[in-house]
């Protein structure tokens, strides 16, 4: 049982530090989304706009559907910003849709830690639905029993894979978000008085992947100790 407690005490720290992430994001996305931008372009123009002066033009800009959806697609060279991103022209649509951008030119330049990441996303997937099993099998047998040790030390090995990728995460996300700064500010979209709000947007998306890192990194320390018992 104190297996299974210990385990639900990480999951609601995590959840907290998550939660409160989320919150932030949410929030100064909806504080900026509600501000125009004085530029008055729209997330998909200037998406257009820096993927051009990088001579990215053969990747392409396509709204998606939901809300704070955006993404870059590597496999495909797409852009996609949520659709109040894609048609708004707010301090948070330009802000996003320039972090997307740089995601792009990151990929066109062969940035290392976004090799890393997609070259590890196949172990990530394969690891990410098997240490759980093997934990839990390791808690029901017993950790003292020869098996159950065996089976959570697998778990930490395979949720290594998993932290080493929340790692990776944090350098590529940070990049792209200071990129975004530094073309939105060199290519005239921002404003003086918008730099600000820009920086919070990134900052608060930025920090979504320190505090899944975060919580990555508590749950391997707990695997960690139940090992060693």
């Amino acid at each position: 049982m104190g297996g299974y407690f210990g385990y639900f005490m990480v999951l609601i720290l995590g959840a907290i530090i998550s939660g409160g992430a989320a919150l932030w994001v949410r929030s100064s996305y909806a504080r900026y989304s509600g501000q125009r931008s004085m530029s008055g372009l729209s997330g998909a123009q200037v998406a257009r706009m820096i993927l051009d002066r990088n001579g990215l033009y053969d990747v392409r800009v396509e709204p998606v559907a939901g809300q704070l959806t955006d993404h870059y697609d590597p496999g495909a060279k797409v852009v996609r910003l949520s659709e109040g991103n894609f048609t708004k022209s707010s301090i948070a649509a330009v802000s996003v849709a320039a972090h997307e951008c740089g995601h792009a030119i990151q990929d066109a330049r062969g940035y290392l830690p976004m090799k890393f990441r997609s070259g590890m996303f196949p172990i990530v997937s394969f690891s990410s639905q098997i240490w759980p099993l093997a934990f839990f099998a390791a808690i029901i047998m017993g950790v003292g029993t020869a098996l159950g040790s065996l089976l959570i030390q697998i778990a930490v090995i395979l949720f290594l894979a998993v932290l080493a990728f929340h790692v990776v995460t944090l350098p590529v996300e940070i990049n792209a978000s200071t990129r975004a700064y530094g073309l939105l500010k060199s290519y005239g979209v921002l404003s003086s008085q918008e730099v600000a709000g820009t920086r919070r947007v990134l900052t608060a998306a930025a920090f979504t992947y320190i505090a899944a890192a975060l919580t990555a990194l508590l749950t391997f320390l707990y695997l960690l100790f139940v090992s060693r018992q």
